[in-house]
This record gives C-alpha cells, structure tokens and sequence, in this order.
C-alpha cells in the first residue's frame, strides 16, 4: 500500500520562470543584485538556474569589479555542461558566456594529472579567463599554485554541500585558503546546504562571511507555469523489494527508477539480476540499439518504451547511453532509466514524472537531490511524485536496531521535505494591552500570544535565511528518532532537543535569542503540517489568509474563523499562544502517519527497540523535564510519582528525570559532585 505523506499544490503563477529585460529568472535576478559581494552564498532548488546566475555574476566581475580570472568547480565532469559556452547577449545581457575549449576540463581528454597541469597553466596564462573543472581537478591543482595566485579571481563551486569545515576535507581546506590568504572572491552555490554526516559545510567564523542568497523551494514550485502538485509518498513492504516493485511502477509516467546499493539491507547483492527483474515488471524485451544502448520494452497493453540501463558498469556502454542521454531533445526519447549511483545530482530530465527510490538514502542531501529529478518545470506535467519504497523492520531481523534507525530516517526526510517545499509562516507578537503588533519577517502573519519578536540581525538572518538548514539539523538529531516513534514528550522536544540542537549550530547566540529561534522553529514545524479549516469545516487555502479579528477586537462570526488542528483538536487560529504550542510534538502528525500506515507489530518493534537505547540526559534536560511536567503529572495521578517501569514512554522519560534530579540533591547532601547514572 502507497501512502502519501505530502501532498503539497502551487499556484503556477509563473513568476519563477519569466525573465527580465537582461534575460534573468527571478532566482537570478536576485542573485545578480548581490554580485558586489565578495563572498556569496546562493541556495536554490534543483531547475532554478543557479549555472546562470554565476555567469551573469562572474561576467559582471571580470567588467566591472577588477576580476581578472572565473574558475568554475562541479562535483563531476557531466555537470560541466551546465557551465558550456552561453549566449547571454541576445536576451539582453551586456556580454555571452565564453569558455574556452581547452579550459573546459570536464570536457577535455588526459587523465587527472593532465588537467590538474593545464589548471595551473591557466593560472599562468595571462589572457586565460574562464576556466570549468571537476573538484578534483580543483583539489589537484591548488596543491601546485601558491594562494596568493588566487588574488582578484573568483573561484565558483557549485554543489557547495560538498565542502566541509572538517579539517580533512579537500574543497573546504581550499575555500579557507582562499578567504585568508588571497584577495579571491568566491560564489557557492548549492540546492542542498545541509550534509547528510551532520558535518557543518562552513565554520560558524567563516560562514558569517558570505552574503546569503535564498530562493527556496516554494518559491520556485509556486512559480512554475505547468506544474501544479508535488506527491511523496511512501510504500511500506515486507520481504524483497522485487516482490512489491509492480505495486508501485507506473510504467504510463517518465520515471527514473534507483535501486539500492549493494551494501545496503533492501539490495539483494546482485545489481544486475535486480535490473532484469525490473525490466521484466515492464514488459517484454522487444529490441537494443548497440549505437545508444537504448533498450525497447513492449507493455502487457502494447505500449513500447525506451528504457536506459545506468547501472551497467561496461565503460562503453556507459559511455554511449550517458551521451544519449545529455542530447535528449524530446519527450519521447526515453520512458524509464534505472539507476544506481547516477542520474541524481545536476541530472536534467525535465520530462521525467516520477521518481521510484528503493531502499533508505544515505543523508537528505541525496534525498533532496533525488526529488529535485522530478520538480522541472514542463509542459504537460502536472504532478510530480517521489515514491520510497521501504522495508518494514521485522523483530526477526538480525540488526533490528539498524532496520528501525534506517526506516525512522525515512520518515525524517518526509518531514524535511514537507518543511523545505510549503510556504514558510510569518508570526507577529501580541502585545499584552492589544493595540500595536510587531511584526516579522515580511510584516504579514498570524499573531501568536507570548511570541518573543525576533530582536537582533543573527536571529532574524536565522528564521528568515538557514530556517531549512536549521530544521534539517533537528531532524538528524538522535533524540529525533525517539520524537518520531512516539517515545519521548513535546515537552522534552522543544524545551530540550531544539534549544541544543540550536546552541550547538549557533554558539554565539545569547540565551535570549535562543528562545527566539527556538519559538519559530516549533511554530513554523507545527503548522508547515496542520490542517487548516473554515468554520464550516472546508479547507482553508493560506496563500490569502488574512486575520478575522475586526477593528475592535472583537472575534468574527464563526464561519470566517480559520481553526487549525493542533493536539487532535481544533483551536481558533485567531487564539494561538506560544503555551499551547509548547504542549504539541512538532513530529506528531509523523507518528500518527506511521501509526497508521504500518502494521500493530511493525509499529510495536519500532517503539520497543526505541525503548531500548539508552539516551544520555543531564541535569539542565532533567530540570526543563520536570518543570514542564511532573507538578501536572504528579496532580493528575493523585499525588503518585511516575515510575521507571511504566509502559508508557514519556512517563518513563518523566521518572527518569525525577530520578536524576533525586540523586543530585542526595548528592549535593553529600557533598559530591553530579554524575550521571551509568546503566
């Protein structure tokens, strides 16, 4: 059974795709007000035209900004061609995108030496203005040119979520070389800031260097002219995926299939027998084209498609069927492409529909990046949907642990999704008296009583630019997974968990912009998957909300109350208060989706192997535990303690706080410094 956990609509107004009098997308033009930074960050979706606002960027550098060379960093050789010779000046622009032949490497012959050397010549060149180069060739190269033969160029590095501040990585070692030793600029650009290992991709130091250009997901999708619905869905199975993959394929959508790694507990281990048995879902094999290795497979209903096989690992047969694949001009020209590791990051198929992912994904990078497949803008497409097709943990299993962690980050990346790809809220204060409310972000929002304004530059630079990356952080958090499965309380979640999570990224905030953040965090996670209806029980379209409160302050009549579902209930909108928001999991309506979408034993594995790992908790956690809760717990159940062993969770977790806090104060009666208890 397919269950969709998103299902977001747009309003196809267009804006996203119509270009301006130099020929720039609103994404772009965005960028291009900002090209007199020295350092840049544009974050973007996938189909944006993030390739193109570097150009126009780069080109105004090199005119008018005292650049001299553009060196332009892709992840891998077939994302160069994003960056190939452009005409820019027809659309209005003052100058074309011109890369030499011999300075476009990831087009070049030789091998990586040869190319790390026709690099550093390019340095030497003094005509050289542009060159287009894989990172590794960056990484290669930089280890013979001295920083300072990076003064007044401008290195781009598209895909930036591949730096990190680890001391160990490559590009970010390059990224800090450049911003302490030369007089570089430097344009990152990415669709996906944050890293699946959790890694930051910048030090906070350095990060707080570049200029933030953000266009986020929904803004892209909402202004597209053809695209209307976004569907992730999940399909939940027992067994071998091979088993259960018919259920899901669509062989009537233009769909790229990704199969598992073969490391991975979905695979099978043989990469190849799993291809075969999907070609055969398909249909029959009719014919292969040996010139473009192009397969054509006959439908049980006399269809034929054009089905591409990306896991081979035949050096020609790669080579010929990735070249048909970058000339495609044409819908018609594939139907189905199977995959392993390819056809994810700068893949551009604007026809496909769907995409059919099997087996859990290594970090939301590769999630985002797979999604962003199937999100172009097209004519004829309607919805797009991404579909994970995911094992169900089974109390047999050798490593339940792990098959639990696996299906769990699944989930995670569902709520992501939901957070990074729907409208972002804006909230205004209430002030005490009535009267006068402060607004934030773009002035336009829905007031919430005691609601702390966001008072600095940091925090509304946070809310308003890396809400997303922050987000993206929570959810890769361990105690997420207890959030998730239902084992730990709202209270502890954003009390505890999203108040670390935010001091960890964000060290040098103050106690007080901490509680800023940590407000519109929950109130945007909250409602990002509530359910909005009229008085009369219609839903609500947000998009045009407006409050219902008249002049006077008095309510409106209860068919113009907008009532959000929040807690299993239906509360006025109008009467949000930051005390009943603190009161709901963020993750809540994930588990009442897993609930109900898995079986009553896959759902009691999952809660049982929670309840099994033992999570650290210290004394600060213990005492926001139990001030939240245990005076309203202790009064509801007629002055009883909570207990250690009780079968519900969150009392659990209440006791166990209870419990750290007892054995402190003994203790301290003792004279001996806090530990906490070793079990």
């Amino acid at each position: 059974m397919t269950n969709d956990f998103v299902n977001i609509s747009y309003q196809q107004n267009g804006s996203s795709t119509t270009t301006n009098e130099l020929g720039m997308r609103e994404m772009q033009a965005m960028a291009y007000e900002a090209r007199n930074k020295r350092y840049l960050l544009i974050k973007a979706p996938p189909a944006s035209g993030k390739s193109r606002a570097l150009m126009f960027i780069a080109l105004d550098k090199l005119r008018n900004q005292g650049i001299r060379k553009v060196v332009v960093a892709v992840p891998e050789k077939s994302i160069g061609k994003s960056f190939h010779s452009t005409e820019l000046k027809k659309y209005g622009f003052f100058d074309d995108w011109k890369v030499a032949p011999s300075y476009n490497l990831c087009d070049a012959g030789g091998n990586e030496q040869d190319k790390a050397n026709r690099f550093v010549e390019f340095f030497r060149n003094s005509t050289a203005r542009i060159l287009v180069c894989a990172h590794a060739t960056l990484r290669n190269g930089m280890k013979n040119l001295n920083d300072s033969e990076f003064n007044d160029c401008l290195l781009a590095i598209d895909e930036f979520h591949h730096t990190s501040a680890d001391a160990d990585s490559g590009l970010g070692d390059i990224v800090r070389r450049v911003i302490s030793n030369s007089t570089g600029h430097i344009v990152a650009m990415t669709g996906s800031y944050f890293r699946g290992d959790g890694i930051p991709v910048l030090r906070t130091e350095d990060e707080a260097k570049f200029y933030p250009v953000t266009y986020n997901y929904y803004q892209q999708l909402n202004g597209y002219r053809y695209l209307k619905n976004l569907v992730l869905s999940y399909h939940f199975y027992h067994g071998s995926y091979l088993e259960h993959i018919s259920e899901v394929l669509d062989t009537t959508k233009k769909t790229i299939i990704h199969i598992p790694s073969v490391n991975s507990r979905a695979s099978t281990g043989k990469k190849y027998d799993e291809v075969e048995e999907i070609m055969k879902c398909i249909g029959t094999f009719v014919d292969k084209d040996y010139n473009t290795c192009v397969y054509t497979y006959e439908t049980p209903d006399g269809r034929r498609l054009k089905v591409a096989d990306l896991v081979e690992d035949d050096p020609g047969e790669r080579a010929r069927i990735q070249t048909y694949l970058q000339n495609m001009t044409k819908r018609d020209d594939i139907d189905i492409i199977i995959a392993l590791g390819t056809a994810k990051e700068g893949f551009d198929w604007e026809w496909c529909e769907m995409c059919l992912t099997i087996g859990v994904r290594g970090s939301l990078t590769e999630v985002v990046q797979i999604i962003g497949r199937c999100t172009r803008d097209c004519e004829g497409k309607e919805t797009a949907r991404f579909v994970n097709m995911i094992a169900m943990p089974d109390a047999g299993q050798a490593d339940v642990k792990v098959a639990v962690n696996d299906f769990l980050k699944a989930i995670t990346a569902s709520l992501l999704m939901e957070q990074v790809m729907a409208p972002n809220w804006h909230f205004k204060t209430v002030k005490d008296e009535g009267g006068e409310t402060t607004p934030d972000g773009d002035g336009k929002g829905i007031e919430v009583v005691g609601l702390k304004p966001l008072s600095t530059a940091k925090t509304k630079m946070i809310i308003q630019q890396q809400l997303d990356d922050l987000v993206a952080a929570i959810l890769q958090d361990d105690m997420t997974v207890r959030a998730i499965s239902g084992s730990t309380t709202a209270e502890n979640i954003n009390k505890v968990l999203i108040p670390k999570v935010i001091r960890t990224r964000y060290p040098d905030l103050t106690p007080e912009e901490v509680e800023e953040v940590r407000q519109h965090v929950v109130l945007n996670t909250i409602l990002k998957g509530a359910e909005i209806v009229d008085g009369k029980g219609n839903p609500v379209d947000m998009s045009s909300w407006e409050p219902t409160t008249g002049k006077d302050g008095d309510e409106a009549e209860s068919d113009g109350n907008r009532l959000i579902k929040v807690a299993n209930k239906f509360v006025n909108i109008d009467k949000l208060s930051i005390n009943l928001i603190d009161t709901i999991n963020p993750f809540e309506r994930a588990y009442e989706m897993l609930s109900k979408t898995v079986d009553a034993p896959t759902l009691k594995v999952i809660q049982d192997t929670i309840a099994e790992i033992k999570f650290d908790m210290t004394i600060e956690d213990a005492i926001i535990i139990c001030n939240s809760s245990l005076k309203t717990w202790v009064a509801e159940h007629n002055g009883a303690l909570p207990s250690l062993d009780d079968p519900n969770p969150q009392v659990r977790e209440l006791a166990q706080a209870f419990a750290i806090i007892k054995n402190q104060k003994i203790r301290k009666m003792r004279g001996l410094e806090y530990e906490p208890d070793k079990k």
